[in-house]
């Protein structure tokens, strides 16, 4: 029998598949029916910070600065007046999947100002979450806001609430970081227990004909892994930090390509819009058959096999990578002209 325990965030997690932040959680026949699929935890849908302060309808002026910072904010989403998660309801869901299941229930914090952040995340904690996700993104707009400063709003708000609770914490970053590995250091420093890559870009459309900008919303596809399978694999081994990947899991080799590339876990969301929630099962079957074939006994013991610190020929992730490949395409398409 093949061993598919993982770890993520001090917890010992029965395999390899989180359900990521996802509508489907708002029900507890949906949490229970991951549970029964093969999820090993669950992360429920986010909190926003912009929803609980409309319900005391007193926007302040950090929240104002803060949605210049975070793209899911007032600007990026529908009238938050209609938006279902009250505070009170949202605290009371986590109450009853933390009953409904055995498995670890994670709660999603979507917040733009450090007070929001610390007051839900006691919240969370006392309402019996087993970890909190920080849902963050940081979309430069302000020509006068530097990177820097982007990066150092972040790292307050994460140690604001790490030290504020006791529960483990993870950061759910943006892929619009300029140094990546400088980051996760300085968030594992914040007091971060897991980095999670990486939140999807929902980017608006525009339409020609109303000549409207429209927000626009797509599920993932397993070309989005490749970006997160090269982070994780340059991370691996040079933090004391949990990986998860995010965005783009559809399938075995989606979750094996991720283990080998260092991160202790998969976070599934669209495939499970897509395929149902069951398809999660048939995901760890064919993981499963794969480890067996190849005589594994555990899953873990192919964690970080690709990862950079793992491989004899580290320049696919660097800058050699980038030449290679140009030069490959250029001498196949001049031979082929011949």
């Amino acid at each position: 029998m093949i061993d598919f325990s993982t770890q993520y965030l001090g917890l010992k997690l029965n395999g390899p598949i989180v359900v990521s932040s996802t509508p489907l959680s708002e029900s507890i026949d949906n949490i229970r029916r991951m549970e029964d699929a093969g999820a090993s935890a669950i992360v429920l849908t986010s909190l926003f910070e912009e929803q609980l302060e409309l319900e005391s309808k007193a926007l302040d002026e950090d929240l104002s600065r803060g949605t210049e910072s975070f793209a899911e904010s007032l600007d990026y989403l529908p009238d938050l007046n209609d938006y279902r998660m009250t505070h009170e309801v949202y605290l009371e869901h986590l109450r009853r999947a933390r009953e409904a299941v055995n498995i670890p229930i994670m709660a999603s914090l979507n917040g733009a100002t450090t007070g929001g952040w610390v007051r839900f995340a006691k919240d969370m904690e006392q309402a019996g979450a087993h970890a909190i996700e920080l849902n963050t993104y940081a979309l430069a707009t302000d020509r006068s806001q530097t990177s820097a400063e982007l990066e150092m709003q972040l790292l307050e708000l994460v140690a604001a609430v790490t030290v504020a609770v006791k529960i483990p914490v993870a950061v759910k970053l943006s892929q619009s970081f300029t140094s990546v590995p400088h980051l996760a250091a300085r968030l594992e420093n914040a007091g971060a227990r897991g980095i999670v890559l990486f939140n999807r870009f929902y980017q608006p459309d525009f339409d020609i004909e109303m000549l409207e900008v429209r927000p626009m919303l797509h599920f993932s596809k397993p070309s989005e892994l490749l970006p997160r399978l090269h982070w994780a694999a340059i991370l691996y081994g040079h933090l004391n930090i949990d990986l998860a990947i995010t965005g783009g899991i559809h399938s075995a080799e989606d979750v094996l390509k991720s283990i080998m590339a260092g991160a202790g876990i998969t976070m599934m969301a669209s495939a499970l819009h897509i395929h149902g929630i069951e398809h999660i099962g048939r995901v760890l079957a064919d993981v499963r058959y794969w480890l067996e074939k190849r005589e594994y006994a555990s899953l873990w013991e192919t964690r970080g096999c690709l990862s950079r610190r793992s491989v004899p020929d580290t320049s696919p992730f660097d800058r050699g990578n980038y030449i290679k490949t140009l030069s490959s395409y250029s001498l196949r398409q001049t031979v082929a002209a011949f």
